[in-house]
Protein backbone atom coordinates (compact mmCIF):
# COMPACT_ATOMS: atom_id res chain seq x y z
CA UNK A 1 0.00 0.00 0.00
CA UNK A 2 1.79 3.29 -0.82
CA UNK A 3 1.86 6.38 1.26
CA UNK A 4 -0.13 9.63 0.28
CA UNK A 5 0.54 12.03 -2.00
CA UNK A 6 2.05 15.55 -1.21
CA UNK A 7 -1.61 17.02 -2.05
CA UNK A 8 -3.31 14.41 0.22
CA UNK A 9 -1.46 15.64 3.06
CA UNK A 10 -2.64 19.16 2.17
CA UNK A 11 -5.87 18.34 2.04
CA UNK A 12 -6.04 16.49 5.22
CA UNK A 13 -3.93 19.33 6.36
CA UNK A 14 -5.82 22.12 5.48
CA UNK A 15 -9.38 20.61 5.20
CA UNK A 16 -10.21 21.41 8.84
CA UNK A 17 -8.68 25.26 8.88
CA UNK A 18 -10.42 25.98 6.07
CA UNK A 19 -13.82 24.68 7.49
CA UNK A 20 -12.97 26.51 11.01
CA UNK A 21 -13.29 29.90 8.52
CA UNK A 22 -17.22 28.71 7.47
CA UNK A 23 -15.73 27.61 4.25
CA UNK A 24 -15.09 24.28 2.21
CA UNK A 25 -11.46 23.13 1.12
CA UNK A 26 -12.68 22.45 -2.75
CA UNK A 27 -8.80 22.08 -3.96
CA UNK A 28 -5.22 22.45 -3.33
CA UNK A 29 -2.49 22.34 -6.06
CA UNK A 30 1.35 22.94 -5.90
CA UNK A 31 3.07 23.84 -9.08
CA UNK A 32 6.82 24.62 -9.69
CA UNK A 33 6.93 28.88 -10.42
CA UNK A 34 10.19 29.35 -11.43
CA UNK A 35 12.59 29.01 -8.26
CA UNK A 36 9.88 28.64 -6.12
CA UNK A 37 6.61 26.85 -5.48
CA UNK A 38 3.35 27.79 -6.21
CA UNK A 39 0.74 26.55 -3.43
CA UNK A 40 -2.90 27.38 -4.74
CA UNK A 41 -5.61 26.60 -2.42
CA UNK A 42 -9.48 26.92 -3.84
CA UNK A 43 -12.27 27.56 -1.35
CA UNK A 44 -15.96 28.29 -1.40
CA UNK A 45 -19.16 28.54 -0.08
CA UNK A 46 -22.62 28.67 -0.44
CA UNK A 47 -23.23 32.22 -0.88
CA UNK A 48 -19.76 33.51 -2.46
CA UNK A 49 -16.99 34.53 -0.78
CA UNK A 50 -15.78 37.96 0.11
CA UNK A 51 -12.26 39.33 -0.35
CA UNK A 52 -12.30 39.34 3.25
CA UNK A 53 -12.92 35.78 3.49
CA UNK A 54 -9.68 35.17 1.74
CA UNK A 55 -7.74 37.14 3.47
CA UNK A 56 -8.85 35.53 7.32
CA UNK A 57 -8.86 31.88 5.44
CA UNK A 58 -5.60 33.08 3.81
CA UNK A 59 -3.52 33.81 7.69
CA UNK A 60 -5.43 30.41 9.02
CA UNK A 61 -4.15 28.38 6.26
CA UNK A 62 -0.20 30.63 6.05
CA UNK A 63 -0.27 29.76 10.09
CA UNK A 64 -1.39 26.14 9.91
CA UNK A 65 1.35 25.57 7.31
CA UNK A 66 4.13 27.39 9.45
CA UNK A 67 3.27 25.05 12.41
CA UNK A 68 4.09 21.92 10.32
CA UNK A 69 6.58 20.96 7.70
CA UNK A 70 4.19 19.56 5.18
CA UNK A 71 5.82 22.17 2.75
CA UNK A 72 9.39 21.02 3.79
CA UNK A 73 11.90 24.19 4.02
CA UNK A 74 11.67 25.35 0.35
CA UNK A 75 10.76 29.05 -0.15
CA UNK A 76 7.05 28.85 -1.54
CA UNK A 77 4.11 31.67 -2.16
CA UNK A 78 0.70 30.73 -1.05
CA UNK A 79 -2.38 31.47 -3.21
CA UNK A 80 -6.42 31.26 -1.81
CA UNK A 81 -8.62 32.25 -4.38
CA UNK A 82 -12.61 30.95 -5.02
CA UNK A 83 -13.22 28.50 -7.85
CA UNK A 84 -13.34 30.47 -11.65
CA UNK A 85 -16.47 30.59 -13.39
CA UNK A 86 -14.46 27.79 -15.65
CA UNK A 87 -14.88 25.29 -12.99
CA UNK A 88 -17.05 22.05 -14.03
CA UNK A 89 -19.53 21.66 -11.71
CA UNK A 90 -18.91 18.46 -10.30
CA UNK A 91 -20.52 18.31 -6.76
CA UNK A 92 -24.01 18.61 -5.58
CA UNK A 93 -22.53 21.40 -3.76
CA UNK A 94 -21.44 23.26 -7.29
CA UNK A 95 -24.75 22.71 -8.74
CA UNK A 96 -26.42 24.37 -5.63
CA UNK A 97 -24.06 27.32 -5.80
CA UNK A 98 -24.81 28.15 -9.66
CA UNK A 99 -28.64 28.71 -8.15
CA UNK A 100 -29.86 31.36 -11.07
CA UNK A 101 -26.98 30.78 -13.33
CA UNK A 102 -26.80 29.96 -16.84
CA UNK A 103 -25.21 26.34 -17.33
CA UNK A 104 -24.23 24.11 -20.26
CA UNK A 105 -24.95 20.92 -18.89
CA UNK A 106 -23.48 17.26 -20.67
CA UNK A 107 -25.30 14.36 -20.34
CA UNK A 108 -23.27 10.71 -20.13
CA UNK A 109 -25.75 10.05 -23.25
CA UNK A 110 -23.67 12.77 -25.26
CA UNK A 111 -26.76 15.23 -25.30
CA UNK A 112 -26.39 18.64 -24.44
CA UNK A 113 -28.40 20.63 -22.62
CA UNK A 114 -28.18 24.37 -21.71
CA UNK A 115 -30.34 25.65 -18.82
CA UNK A 116 -30.46 27.95 -15.74
CA UNK A 117 -30.10 26.07 -12.32
CA UNK A 118 -33.73 26.75 -10.78
CA UNK A 119 -32.38 24.40 -7.69
CA UNK A 120 -30.19 21.52 -6.80
CA UNK A 121 -30.39 18.76 -3.99
CA UNK A 122 -28.14 15.46 -3.32
CA UNK A 123 -30.39 13.52 -6.14
CA UNK A 124 -29.69 16.11 -9.20
CA UNK A 125 -30.14 19.20 -10.45
CA UNK A 126 -33.47 21.18 -11.46
CA UNK A 127 -33.46 23.36 -15.00
CA UNK A 128 -35.06 25.93 -16.73
CA UNK A 129 -34.83 24.78 -20.28
CA UNK A 130 -36.66 27.23 -23.13
CA UNK A 131 -39.52 27.87 -20.19
CA UNK A 132 -39.85 24.34 -19.47
CA UNK A 133 -38.77 22.10 -16.02
CA UNK A 134 -36.31 20.11 -16.55
CA UNK A 135 -35.01 17.86 -13.45
CA UNK A 136 -31.57 15.86 -14.31
CA UNK A 137 -30.14 13.41 -11.63
CA UNK A 138 -26.47 13.68 -11.39
CA UNK A 139 -25.89 10.13 -12.21
CA UNK A 140 -26.80 10.89 -15.89
CA UNK A 141 -24.67 14.30 -15.58
CA UNK A 142 -20.84 13.57 -17.36
CA UNK A 143 -20.17 17.40 -16.90
CA UNK A 144 -21.72 20.83 -16.27
CA UNK A 145 -20.39 24.46 -16.82
CA UNK A 146 -21.35 27.97 -15.80
CA UNK A 147 -21.96 30.19 -19.07
CA UNK A 148 -20.57 33.48 -18.42
CA UNK A 149 -23.33 35.87 -19.40
CA UNK A 150 -22.68 40.07 -19.70
CA UNK A 151 -26.32 41.12 -17.93
CA UNK A 152 -26.81 39.62 -14.29
CA UNK A 153 -29.25 37.50 -13.42
CA UNK A 154 -31.05 38.96 -10.34
CA UNK A 155 -33.82 37.89 -8.28
CA UNK A 156 -36.51 40.03 -10.10
CA UNK A 157 -35.13 38.14 -13.22
CA UNK A 158 -35.68 34.87 -11.60
CA UNK A 159 -39.26 35.27 -10.37
CA UNK A 160 -40.62 36.43 -13.78
CA UNK A 161 -38.66 33.33 -15.99
CA UNK A 162 -40.10 31.14 -12.89
CA UNK A 163 -43.34 32.11 -13.26
CA UNK A 164 -43.78 31.10 -16.72
CA UNK A 165 -42.38 27.47 -16.27
CA UNK A 166 -44.17 24.63 -17.58
CA UNK A 167 -43.77 22.62 -14.28
CA UNK A 168 -45.42 19.61 -16.37
CA UNK A 169 -42.61 18.54 -19.13
CA UNK A 170 -42.23 15.06 -19.64
CA UNK A 171 -39.01 15.16 -19.82
CA UNK A 172 -36.38 14.99 -17.00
Amino acid sequence: MGSASPRDHLMKLLEPVVSAEGLDLEDVTVTQAGRRRLLRVIVDRDGGVSLDDIADVSQAVSEALDDTDVMGQSAYTLEVSSPGVDRPLTEPRHWRRAAKRLVKAELRDGTVVEGRVRSADDGGVDLVVDGTARRLDYQDLARGRVQVEFRRFDDDDADDAYADVDDDGDEG
